[in-house]
């Protein structure tokens, strides 16, 4: 069976993620394309068994290129089994501080209504940690979230590197993959 996992991503976390995904669903006997929509045009989805799309969230917005693919390949995503994921760092602190309705609201609007935006009926949702890497934000962005520094800390969420946070659960990650995978096989 073979898979398309198109993605962008703003600080590599929507990469790895993409990459971690690939690896498990490899191993449950899948042949899988990792492309970053950023750096690759996708002139056509038609080979693929199953597409899914990845989006690195920053301010609550969706990297452009993963919103243009699904604009672009709408209707072909009807007719092909799709998942769609995306990853934010203000996940886990939001979880961390029992933002439940905050949660809810996330989940609503960046996965439930992308996909009725463009009349899609994915077989999956994720909604996973994503990267704060204060090197590579510019100023202003630094300078604003400067002050969520601490509030990473404070929820448990060190450095991976100096300036880079990472909020991602790996195993979460590999379950819903293999979740995935096992209703995918189920078709």
């Amino acid at each position: 069976m073979r898979v398309l996992i198109a993605y962008c991503t703003r600080y590599g976390a929507t990469a790895s993620t993409s990459e971690e995904i690939a690896k498990v669903l490899r191993e449950e006997g899948f042949d899988v394309r990792v492309a970053n929509t950023k750096k690759e045009k996708i002139r056509s989805i038609s080979e693929y068994d199953l597409v899914i799309v990845g989006a690195g969230l920053q301010m609550f917005r969706w990297c452009k290129e993963s919103e243009k693919f699904l604009n672009k390949f709408q209707e072909d995503l009807r007719a092909i089994r799709t998942a769609i994921f995306v990853s934010s760092g203000a996940i886990a602190v939001m979880d961390y501080d029992g933002q439940t309705e905050e949660m809810e609201d996330h989940w609503q609007k960046h996965l439930v209504d992308k996909a009725e935006m463009y009349s899609i009926d994915p077989i999956a949702l994720g909604r996973f940690g994503g990267i704060w890497d204060y090197d590579k934000m510019n100023f202003v962005f630094r300078r604003t979230m400067g002050p969520f520094r601490m509030k990473l800390e404070e929820v448990g969420i060190k450095e991976v590197e100096p300036g880079v946070y990472d909020t991602r659960d790996w195993d979460e990650i590999r379950k819903w993959t293999k979740d995935l995978a096992q209703k995918v096989k189920g078709y």
